[in-house]
């Protein structure tokens, strides 16, 4: 490993950064590096500027993306070399907001009706009704479920954050059927080849994925999909907003008040609006 990236990867540990957010970081800068063919210490203001114009308007590359690349960069001229420069305020892409896809129960059902794996199907049963992402589900260990007091301790989850999530009585014993058939010693859903590794987020991801197609669902379902569908469906279901964003591990509550615009109760009160609005018309 270089001397400079090195010194990079030790001063976010030293921000106590997430391994992901780190790998983002060393990507942007290495990114950087290789559009002008050149150690980023070598580069000036001038040169970075033209990179992000590059992002922009040449690849065309999401707001997010240009954020995560913005800060990968501002962190390895400011913090590790200690350069401020103004052409970090210069770039400024927007935050935007983009309404998540959600599924209706009868959808869920069609989905959940194709799955054949236990495994498969338990993973996906912790994404629906416990609101799990895909790496927490992948994170879990036999340990974490707690049958009597029916709840799973997800460890470590978003912002290095641990919360406790209740579980449904009949998901659990679908999770008990899946530990009959494979004994799991440690990692709930270890990796085939490594059973001291828990297995590959992707795994989950393909089988949601093709689950989807087999249902004809024409959404675009991810894993990601499910987690949306339970705080939309607790909602319909009566559930405060705060009761979910504890569930969801949300830092903020505006993350969760998106799903406000997504229930059928929302829809439909908004219907009858409309309709006494236009009635006169």
């Amino acid at each position: 490993m270089k001397p400079l990236r090195r010194r990079m990867i030790e001063d976010m540990r030293l921000h106590d950064f997430a391994p992901k957010t780190e790998e983002a970081y060393v990507g942007a800068v290495a990114a950087l590096a290789k559009y002008h063919g050149r150690s980023p210490e070598l580069l000036g203001q001038e040169d970075v500027r033209r990179y992000f114009l590059h992002l922009i308007e040449e690849r065309g590359l999401s707001q997010s993306t240009v954020r995560q690349h913005l800060c990968g960069a501002k962190f390895f001229y400011e913090t590790t070399l200690g350069r401020r420069w103004d052409v970090f305020d210069l770039v400024k892409p927007k935050r935007g907001r983009k309404l998540p896809v959600v599924l209706s129960r009868e959808e869920i059902a069609r989905l959940f009706g194709v799955v054949r794996s236990l495994r498969h199907r338990a993973g996906m049963l912790l994404g629906y009704t416990c609101g799990l992402r895909v790496s927490e589900v992948t994170g879990l260990r036999v340990a974490h479920i707690d049958g009597d007091r029916r709840q799973i301790f997800v460890v470590n989850g978003k912002g290095r954050k641990d919360r406790y999530v209740p579980v449904a009585p009949r998901v659990l014993e679908r999770l008990r059927e899946y530990y009959r058939q494979e004994r799991p010693s440690d990692y709930l859903f270890p990796s085939r080849y490594y059973t001291d590794r828990a297995t590959e987020v992707s795994t989950f991801q393909r089988a949601v994925s093709r689950c989807a197609q087999d249902a004809g669902i024409a959404k675009h379902v991810t894993f990601h999909t499910l987690r949306h569908c339970f705080g939309t469906h607790l909602l319909e279901c009566g559930v405060d907003l705060r009761t979910i964003q504890e569930l969801m591990g949300h830092k903020s509550a505006e993350t969760t008040a998106v799903y406000t615009h997504l229930t059928d109760r929302t829809r439909d009160r908004l219907d009858r609006a409309l309709d006494e609005l236009t009635e006169a018309l």
